[in-house]
Parts: C-alpha cells; sequence; structure tokens
C-alpha cells in the first residue's frame, strides 16, 4: 500500500492506495489421512488477517518472528535489559483482532526450545500485513481448508464495489463475501448556497466530485469489479456521474470505457453504513445475481422478509444469537 496526498482549490484529500492482493501460501504440509500438518502464510491485505482470525483456535500452534524483552546480568551483578527478535512458536490460547490496527494478537506458552525465551514461559505473538508465520493444526478439517481456499484464491476477490456519497462526504468501498472494506473517504467543506449566488458552492461541488472521481480510478479494478453500486440522497450521484463522463480529463478514461458497469441509486447518506442499506434494496439485489456478494445480499433480504413475516425466527444482538446457538437453531449468521 501506499499512502497519497493530493491538494484540490486548496482542500486536503487524504487517501490510502491498495492493490488488489491475495494472501500468500508459502508452504503446504497436510496429511490428509490423519488431518494433521501446517501451512505457511502472508497476509497481504486486511481480509487475510480475518481470514487468519477465523482460522486459528485454541489449541493450535503458531510460528513467527517477534520482539521479547531481555534481561542480561554482567559479572558485577548488573542488569542489562533490550529488545531482541527472534522466531517464536507457541500454543495459542487466546486470540485477539484488532480491525483498526490490522493485527492478531496471540497469546500462548513457548512450546520450543529458544535462547532467549524459556519453554512454557507466556509471549505475544503480533501478526500484521506482511509478515511471515507458521500455522500447525492437529485437524485440519474442511472448513478451514475451505477458508484457505477463499483467503488464497484469485478468483475470490473483490467484484462488487459501491460508493456512496452525500454533498462533502463519500466512501469508496469494496464489498466481499467476507466484509466491505473502505478504500477511500473523501470528506470537504461545501459552502452553503447563498441568495442570489450559488457560484462557491458550485465551485467547492466540482472539487468533490473531481476527487471522488479521483479515488474510484486509483481503488476500482475494472478488470475484475462487474458492477459498481453510485448511491446518494437527491441528485449528488447523478452529478457525479454526470461530471466524470462528461469531463476530458484522461484521467476518468476508465471510468467512461465501463459506464455500463455503474447503478445508480437512492441512499440515505455518504456514510458506510449505507452500503448495507443500497444492499437490501431489492431492486438493487437483482442486478448483483452474477456477483460474489449475491449471496450476502440475498440472506439480508430474507434476515429481513423473516423479521416482518416471523419475527419469532429472527433474530439479533450477541445475547440473543447466543442464546440461539445454544439451542442449535441458527441457519445463517450475519456479522457486521
Amino acid at each position: 500500500s501506499s499512502g497519497i496526498n493530493a491538494e484540490y482549490g486548496g482542500f486536503s484529500l487524504v487517501a490510502l492506495c491498495f492493490t488488489l492482493l491475495l494472501m500468500k501460501l508459502l508452504h503446504k504440509s497436510i496429511d490428509y489421512k490423519h488431518g494433521n500438518g501446517r501451512m505457511t502464510f502472508i497476509p497481504e491485505e486486511g481480509e487475510d488477517l480475518w481470514h487468519v482470525y477465523n482460522l486459528i483456535t485454541e489449541g493450535d500452534i503458531v510460528r513467527c518472528t517477534t520482539m521479547r524483552k531481555v534481561v542480561t546480568e554482567s559479572s558485577t551483578g548488573s542488569t542489562n535489559a533490550q529488545k531482541v527478535k527472534t522466531n517464536l512458536t507457541i500454543e495459542v490460547e487466546n486470540i485477539s483482532y484488532d480491525v483498526e490496527a490490522m493485527s492478531l494478537a496471540l497469546k500462548g506458552r513457548n512450546v520450543e526450545e529458544n535462547q532467549y525465551v524459556k519453554m512454557g514461559a507466556y509471549h505475544t505473538l503480533s501478526l500484521e500485513l506482511q509478515r511471515k508465520f507458521t500455522l500447525t493444526k492437529q485437524n485440519w478439517d474442511a472448513i478451514a481448508l475451505d477458508r484457505v481456499e477463499e483467503a488464497c484464491d484469485s478468483g475470490k476477490t473483490a467484484d462488487l464495489a459501491a460508493v456512496v456519497l452525500q454533498e462533502g462526504l463519500a466512501h469508496v468501498c469494496l464489498v466481499r463475501q467476507s466484509m466491505t472494506m473502505t478504500r477511500a473517504k473523501i470528506e470537504m467543506p461545501i459552502p452553503r448556497k447563498r441568495r442570489g449566488s450559488c457560484t462557491n458552492h458550485d465551485k467547492a461541488m466540482l472539487r468533490f466530485f473531481e476527487a471522488v472521481g479521483v479515488a474510484m480510478v486509483r481503488h476500482l479494478d475494472f478488470s475484475i469489479v462487474k458492477c459498481v453500486l453510485v448511491a446518494s440522497p437527491g441528485f449528488v450521484k447523478d452529478k457525479l456521474m454526470e461530471y466524470v463522463l462528461s469531463t476530458e480529463h484522461s484521467q476518468f478514461r476508465a471510468i467512461q470505457e465501463n459506464k455500463s458497469q455503474f447503478v445508480l441509486c437512492h441512499s440515505s447518506s455518504g456514510h458506510k453504513h449505507a452500503v448495507s442499506e443500497i444492499l437490501s434494496d431489492n431492486n438493487i439485489a437483482s442486478k448483483l445475481s452474477d456477483t460474489k456478494a449475491a449471496g450476502e445480499v440475498q440472506a439480508l433480504a430474507d434476515f429481513y422478509t423473516m423479521l416482518k413475516n416471523e419475527p419469532a425466527r429472527a433474530f439479533y444482538g450477541p445475547l440473543q444469537c447466543l442464546a440461539a446457538n445454544e439451542q442449535e437453531a441458527i441457519d445463517t449468521l450475519m456479522v457486521t
């Protein structure tokens, strides 16, 4: 990934530019007869860590590079503390996932001899992007293997994008089977229209539309994306598309050449949660039948239908879902 900081007429657009990458599977050694074995991965992006979080369970063995504070004592009795880099192998006892920091914290006891860490000593490994790790399981079941295939298969990349916006705020998102990921957030102050003059407002909106258009070009790979949903309150979406399709800037050529992939729809705002709102629209669902997110869209639609017609069978909230799970009564579980 790389940082981008661009200036548009005095306003600053700050976004992160990501390349669509897949988790790398470097090594695979599985005894399919007994189910045990190990795999070595390199997470490439945020969704990879989500897959890893769902892949690792208590009792698994994880090995990766880490930093360890080591205290040494000299012959004179003085002590010196320093951090050293070492490879450590632990048996996982606790897993925590930090979405904002895009990292996994794995706590457990050391299970292999190490010059800095005693056998059985506790340590917390941090799994981050671009950090290689090896995962050993006693039982690689079908669910775990499917998870690995989904994370590493090039055919599993996001083929649905959504742009939700309102005056001065926009989110460019990729919708995947597992999660919706924000690729760019654009915020700009838009002056109010004044009686007799809209010049400042109109100029600010044009700068805003240009910034959103640039973000779409940077973050949407039209060789993969089959459909782009553009949603807003009122006519903001229409004015955006009119601007990027009519402008003579060559930077918008990719959008102009793929204009048939854009679908305009209504949303209540330009905040990220509006993506779920438009995906639940029946009129939109029919246009997404050939995208990988279609299953999630249909599941959400079925939930709302059941909540309306058979409320006793549809539940939401952590406690309610836990209670349903204890009764082994869950058919479909959706997590936001």
